[in-house]
C-alpha cells in the first residue's frame, strides 16, 4: 500500500514487521536512518534523514521505560528459575544473587537504547504520521531500500509489477 504521504513513503501500519525490525536494530521507523545516538543514553531529538521527531508527544518515552522494565524483569525471572531448577536439591545461593544482581543492574542499561527505538516503532505503528510529522517533501530513496534490516521484505503494491506500474499507481494517491 502507498500512504497518501510523499512519493514512495510506506503506510507504516501496513508493514508493522518493517518498522519493529527497524526498531529492533536502533534504526528509525520511517526511513531505517541509523547514527539516532550520539552516545548509548543519549538520542537524537529529530531523525538526520526524515526530520521526524522522536518525542511526538508530552511523555512518549513513558512507553520505553515499559519495556525495558518488562525485558529487564522477564531476563531475570529467567536467570532466576534456571538457577533453581538447573540444581534442584542445593541450588548455589551466592551464584545465583550475584547473577540476579548483575541482570537486574546491566539488563536495563544495555537494552535501553533498543527500547527507545522499539517503542518508536511500536507508536509509530498504532498511532500513524500526522501531516509535518516528518521533513516536507521526503522521499525514501533505493538506498533506503536496500539498507534494510535483515529479512524485511521491500514494499510491494498490489498491482505494481514494475517500475511504471508502480508509478501509475503512485499518481493516484497525488
Amino acid at each position: 500500500m502507498v500512504s497518501d504521504g510523499p512519493i514512495g513513503a510506506i503506510d507504516l501500519r501496513a508493514h508493522p514487521v518493517r518498522v519493529l525490525l527497524r526498531g529492533c536494530v536502533r534504526h528509525c521507523g520511517v526511513c531505517n536512518s541509523g547514527r539516532l545516538f550520539h552516545r548509548w543514553f543519549r538520542m537524537e531529538t529529530h531523525c538526520p534523514r526524515c526530520g521526524l521527531r522522536f518525542e511526538r508527544i508530552e511523555g512518549h518515552w513513558t512507553g520505553d521505560l515499559g519495556i525495558n522494565t518488562i525485558v529487564s524483569f522477564g531476563l531475570l525471572l529467567v536467570v532466576l528459575l534456571v538457577g533453581f531448577l538447573a540444581f534442584w536439591t542445593t541450588p548455589p545461593i551466592t551464584a545465583i544473587i550475584v547473577a540476579s544482581v548483575g541482570v537486574a543492574v546491566g539488563m536495563p542499561l544495555a537494552f535501553f537504547p533498543f527500547s527507545k527505538t522499539i517503542w518508536l516503532a511500536f507508536d509509530l505503528i498504532t498511532r500513524p504520521l500526522e501531516p509535518g510529522e516528518v521533513r516536507p517533501g521526503y522521499v525514501p530513496t533505493r538506498q533506503d531500500l536496500r539498507r534494510r534490516p535483515h529479512g524485511a521484505r521491500p514494499a510491494r503494491t498490489r498491482g505494481a509489477r514494475s517500475r511504471s506500474g508502480l508509478r501509475a499507481v503512485m499518481g493516484r494517491h497525488r
